[in-house]
């Protein structure tokens, strides 16, 4: 059995403004209907595949348990990192972790943001590299290159790719991110793939490596996975070990230090979607090359993606050439397909200037469902909050606000003080300030209501939780 690893606790810059530090991309249907995380999660399930290893941060985990379930998947282990340490305290937790059961388990360890199109190619891949791994191999899976791309690291091979793709080749190096010149020649030579950061050992294998070339990361890492404790469905690290770990990739860590390296060639499409011109390439296109999605309308545009990420916005295209036009109920993108790589620039000025939008996403998810804010005054605040069956948000009072509530779809259990009532569509309820009252949705259909808060101060901080089935501190 392969026990897969996804890691899915970065933040997708790149992908500003649909993908934000509190909602990244592998969370985001960027192409097709499922997003990312659920696609990779998808793709390594089978009879030859345990339940997945997921690490994630806090922020996180109740978005990752609910797109699994809406996929029908159970996980085996959800480990949630203290702090963001790279891939390398990752990957060595989740290892340390997987021992504990069965030390000689295949690991198959992979980003959760990627966007493999052949499925099943990509299983018979992987299989092709189980037995390199069982012989004690640290494989990594190369893309063959179709352009002489800049944004990726490379592998460079021991012997000319040719014609059979699917057989283990030795590995020479790594290769950083090339400048274009070297990308063409590199590609060109046929003896280099693109690194697409996803391999596959045998767990006692990995840890030795950890022990052999990053010795220093084997005792905080240790530490915080024998001291990590059960919340709910999820296993909290250490935190205090954990932060004396160092933050570094698994790529620097262990990889372009060990000599038991091998790859496995993939061609059956791949991209990590790490801009929107790779976005643009995985979209489905019209012969003048435009990809729209949503309300998205385009006259005489070439080669340019326009997206509308919201029903009420139109997004109309006239005369553009090599454009992306991605428009949020917040933010607005325009830019050069050739400046894709740059809009991390455009994340770090909004951040200069304090913007919201920088990171924080329109809509707030939280375990009982989300809401999003319609207008916003200097006291008053009105959203929509959205509540999955079943769910229920803490008990709480505010110090500094009043509520009132009013149901449009579904129905409420509302509790005020000692008051417990059901309230249906078009009934609405006042919670005044300072009353410890909580709303539940009882129904097997999601219920939203509409809550006007009045006050002179709005703050999400303005909470005092008595009791949360979440366990949210």
């Amino acid at each position: 059995m392969i026990t897969p690893v996804l890691l899915c606790g970065g933040s997708g810059t790149r992908l500003w403004p649909l993908s934000r530090k509190s909602y990244p991309k592998q969370f985001v249907p960027l192409v097709g209907d499922e997003t990312l995380f659920q696609a990779s999660a998808k793709r390594l399930t089978g009879p030859d595949y345990a339940p997945p290893i997921i690490v994630t941060n806090s922020d996180f985990r109740f978005i990752v348990t609910e797109q699994l379930i809406d996929e029908g998947i159970d996980p085996g282990a959800i480990l949630i990192e203290p702090t963001a340490r790279n891939t390398a305290p990752a990957v060595l937790a989740a290892a340390l972790w997987q021992a504990q059961t069965d030390p000689n388990a295949l690991m198959l360890v992979a980003p959760s943001d990627h966007v493999v199109p052949d499925a099943h190619a990509f299983r018979a891949a992987v299989e092709v590299g189980c037995q390199a791994a069982r012989d004690g191999k640290l494989v990594t899976f190369g893309i063959k290159p179709t352009h002489a791309e800049t944004g990726y690291g490379y592998l460079e091979l021991t012997e000319d790719i040719g014609a059979a793709e699917t057989r283990v080749i030795g590995l020479e190096r790594f290769v950083e991110k090339p400048n274009s010149e070297d990308a063409e020649t590199m590609v060109s030579s046929g003896r280099f793939l693109w690194n697409a950061g996803i391999f596959l050992f045998s767990v006692k294998t990995i840890i030795e490596a950890f022990r052999a070339h990053a010795p220093n990361l084997i005792a905080p890492v240790e530490a915080s996975v024998k001291q990590a404790r059960a919340d709910l469905g999820f296993l909290r690290l250490d935190p205090e070990s954990w932060a004396k770990a160092q933050d570094i990739s698994i790529d620097y860590a262990v990889m372009e230090r060990a000599d038991n390296l091998a790859v496995v060639p993939f061609s059956a499409g791949w991209s990590d979607l790490g801009g929107w011109d790779a976005v643009w390439r995985e979209s489905a296109r019209d012969e003048l090359g435009v990809a729209t999605s949503g309300r998205a309308t385009s006259i005489e545009c070439t080669n340019s993606l326009l997206r509308s990420e919201d029903d009420s916005l139109e997004v109309v295209g006239i005369g553009l050439k090599n454009i992306i036009t991605v428009a949020m109920p917040d933010a607005v993108l325009v830019a050069d397909v050739s400046r894709a790589q740059d809009v991390r620039k455009a994340v770090e000025a909004l951040k200069a200037k304090k913007a919201h939008q920088a990171e924080s996403f329109p809509l707030d998810h939280r375990p009982w469902g989300w809401f999003e804010s319609l207008v916003i005054g200097q006291r008053f605040q009105v959203k929509r909050i959205v509540v999955h069956p079943g769910a229920a948000l803490s008990l709480q009072s505010h110090h500094h606000r009043s509520e009132h509530w009013i149901v449009v779809e579904g129905t409420a259990k509302v509790t005020v003080d000692e008051d417990v009532r059901l309230i249906t569509e078009n009934q609405s309820v006042y919670i005044p300030l300072g009353a410890v009252h909580r709303m539940e949705n009882p129904g097997k259909v999601p219920m939203v209501l509409i809550e006007v808060q009045t006050g002179s101060y709005l703050g999400e901080d303005d909470i005092i939780r008595y009791e949360d089935v979440y366990a949210r501190d």
